[in-house]
């Protein structure tokens, strides 16, 4: 299944893609899509539902995140070879993990607003994990247990508050509308394997990042079970897992950042695509 979140923001109702593209309503079968309904008994209950059955969404509507009730936002850093190379990083030997706000969370097409005395703000396509199920300490062995599906995060951050203002990377990853996701929740069994996506970011129409999670370091089984080992995982929770070379940090012969009026476009295979253009605070 694809699940979506349509509508204006804050009264967004939940549907379906099906498989023709269109947007189904489900409000007539649940109230919202909320951790509930990612449980494997609410999963189970919404594959029941035939599409065809519900009413077609018409026109375009804004798409919101798709679904609600996000309880934190766990991010795994220099995830990529070809990434930690491009700025200079050492592979890690361990998982390297930070949090982002919840409440940088927006639309996967919503503006991204340049926070007060942005200086280098940057994109970041990363495949999101969605957990279903209650975690902790899980066999890596039966991490996809955990995972009720997967959808797209792109990390935006800001590089100056990030790097060069101290302590750790929490407050240049955490600025209002520094987390797009969506467009979709695509539930695990439309993934057979997480580890053979292709994933990409344009920026004006121009490729800057085009990579493939076969380049992670530490797999999606691997990062659940190492989560786990530290705090539990809820329902709900997104695990991002970290973005392929080709951001603006590593551009060379100097560095590109973001700057209002540009346009990003961001996608993982099988996962859809999101949009958003850079509008300056305030504005």
């Amino acid at each position: 299944m694809k699940l979506v979140r349509f509508g204006a923001a804050g009264s967004e109702k939940p549907g379906l893609l099906d498989s023709s593209g269109k947007i189904r309503d489900l409000s007539g079968v649940i109230k919202d899509i909320t951790p509930a309904e990612l449980t494997p008994a609410g999963l189970q209950k919404l594959a029941g539902v035939k599409a065809s059955d519900l009413p077609v969404v018409s026109g375009t509507p804004r798409l919101g995140v798709p679904y609600t009730g996000i309880g934190k936002i766990v991010a795994i850093g220099l995830n990529y070879k070809d990434h930690a190379a491009e700025v200079g990083a050492k592979i890690p030997e361990e998982p390297v993990i930070f949090m982002k706000a919840t409440s940088s969370i927006s639309g996967p097409n919503d503006p991204v607003m340049l926070p007060k005395g942005s200086e280098k703000t940057d994109w970041e396509v990363e495949l999101s994990i969605v957990i279903g199920t209650k975690a902790q300490y899980v066999d890596k062995a039966k991490a996809f247990d955990y995972v009720a599906g997967y959808t797209i995060c792109n990390d935006v951050s800001e590089r100056h508050y990030q790097i060069e203002r101290g302590g750790q990377w929490t407050k240049g990853k955490s600025c209002d509308t520094f987390a797009p996701i969506g467009p979709w929740l695509v539930t695990r069994d439309e993934i057979p394997d997480p580890q053979k996506l292709k994933l990409f970011t344009e920026v004006n129409g121009e490729r800057m990042q085009d990579g493939t999670t076969a380049n992670q370091i530490f797999g999606v089984d691997h990062v659940i079970h190492y989560c786990s080992q530290f705090f539990t995982l809820l329902p709900g929770d997104l695990i991002i897992t970290g973005t392929p070379a080709g951001v603006g940090l590593g551009k060379k012969p100097q560095p590109r950042f973001l700057k209002p009026g540009d346009v990003m476009k961001l996608g993982v295979e099988g996962l859809g695509e999101q949009s958003q253009t850079i509008k300056a605070w305030g504005k």
